[in-house]
């Protein structure tokens, strides 16, 4: 005949308490402090979401471990825990009774829950509740930031639904909550995309090459900006270390490098090194020889590209043919294209009007800071008229709003934006173009901002 133990009084309390959420919420405000950690496991593990979220905000310790509760994320209760901290951070002044300033989910909490819930040997005694509870006459207390400790382990390409939650989460609330991970492993074949907005020398850039190598599923890759003081045989050894991991990168779409003093003079070997096309290339802020051009122009790798950015790549100097190729290549996909502070003249425009006028995918065009005379802004609008999803247009002030030291005549370009949009009456097609003048070169303030966008609607015959 076996005989059972008989539960304890906590237990019996507790589960009594779970039976009914109002019962429950009323005696949170009296509960003993030593009775929360008891409660609390029975109605996350009951999944009593309503009482667990009272009792987050009611929580009279500085910490909650929640990672030594669960051994896989469960949405749940989990979800209600967050949905609990919304209400705290709601609040502009946080009651004496809640304490709450971190929430744990790493596995790290278990002797907290084992203590408390007399499964332990330990003593209760305050040296072991100092970690975690808070003792404070103040009546209410300024709020300060939630942190959350997590530690991460991506193996997976896709992160699970309890971690995608999360993160989307804590990304609305950055001002009120602080994600802190201090242990993070990643397996590098689940990157998908990286982003570095920090001024690298080439040499840290090749010792990072070994890394970029191995992110065999890698599909957008940001690089600013890269520094180069002298194009020495070390620097031309680390550009091969850089550009030879490009042939591991299968599956690289998006390719971006802002700033990357070490491209000039050697493009093609980059573009060599691409296994697939893209479906955006931007390279901006840079110098470029007309040979890189030449070369980018003829890539098998831009065949398919949507989005092109080469803004601040000065081209004063090179053959406008070398753009007709370049456009022709991608008239068939490209919707992006940003050419913006390029010295591009007129003569180079107007070579490129034809292949232009082709991009029959082309959404948006960008123009800003290039050199252009009012004739040939007609003309850019007259051959743009015909491309059918052509939205955003953004496009320079012509010369002649200029004076010859290259102050703005804000009348002038007031006449100018006019006889624009009498061109756009012309052609009858609704259209949107924004004006842009180049910034003062005595105070260098951009007034575009001030400036309307030109607007022609079409109005119906009646």
């Amino acid at each position: 005949m076996s005989v059972q133990n008989p539960s304890r009084l906590l237990d019996l309390a507790g589960k009594h308490l779970l039976r009914d959420d109002a019962l429950a919420f009323s005696a949170l405000e009296d509960l003993l402090t030593e009775l929360f950690p008891h409660l609390f496991m029975e109605a996350f593990h009951g999944r009593h979401i309503e009482t667990l979220k009272a009792m987050v905000q009611a929580w009279p310790f500085v910490r909650l471990p929640l990672g030594g509760l669960i051994d896989m994320p469960h949405m749940g209760p989990l979800q209600a825990v967050l949905e609990a901290l919304d209400g705290l951070l709601a609040q502009k002044v946080r009651s004496r009774g809640c304490k709450l300033r971190v929430l744990d989910l790493r596995d790290t909490g278990q002797n907290f829950w084992s203590m408390w819930s007399g499964a332990s040997s330990y003593e209760r005694s305050s040296s072991r509740m100092a970690p975690v509870a808070e003792q404070s006459s103040t009546a209410k207390r300024h709020l300060a930031p939630l942190k959350i400790f997590m530690d991460l382990c991506l193996k997976k390409r896709t992160l699970d639904n309890f971690l995608t939650y999360l993160l989307r989460w804590v990304e609305q609330r950055k001002a009120s909550v602080h994600l802190c991970c201090k242990k993070l492993k990643i397996s590098l074949d689940c990157i998908q995309e990286v982003q570095v907005n920090w001024i690298w020398h080439l040499s840290t850039l090749a010792t990072f090459a070994s890394f970029l190598g191995k992110m065999s599923n890698l599909q957008r890759l940001c690089l600013s900006p890269i520094h180069l003081s002298a194009f020495t045989k070390q620097e031309q050894d680390h550009l091969v270390q850089i550009t030879s991991q490009f042939l591991r990168l299968g599956h690289l779409q998006d390719l971006h490098l802002d700033y990357p003093s070490f491209l000039e003079g050697f493009l093609d070997q980059m573009l060599r090194c691409l296994k697939s096309p893209l479906n955006n290339l931007s390279i901006t802020n840079c110098w470029l020889t007309e040979s890189d051009l030449t070369y980018l122009s003829q890539s098998p790798n831009i065949s398919q590209l949507k989005g092109l950015d080469l803004s601040g790549v000065t081209m004063t100097d090179f053959n406008p043919e070398i753009l007709h190729v370049l456009l022709e290549k991608v008239e068939a996909t490209l919707q992006e294209l940003d050419l913006d502070l390029c010295g591009i003249t007129d003569s180079q425009l107007e070579a490129i009007l034809p292949a232009l006028s082709r991009c029959s995918q082309l959404r948006y065009f960008s123009l800003c800071e290039n050199f252009l005379s009012m004739a040939v802004m007609e003309k850019l609008l007259r051959h743009t008229a015909g491309l059918p999803c052509l939205t955003q247009e953004r496009y320079p002030a012509p010369q002649e709003s200029y004076r010859s030291q290259g102050v703005l005549l804000e009348g002038r370009l007031a006449q100018l934006r006019a006889q624009l949009l009498e061109v756009l009456r012309d052609l009858g097609r609704p259209r949107i173009i924004w004006i842009s003048p180049s910034p003062c070169l005595h105070c260098g303030e951009n007034i575009c901002y001030h400036l309307d966008p030109i607007v022609y609607r079409c109005t119906a015959p009646a």
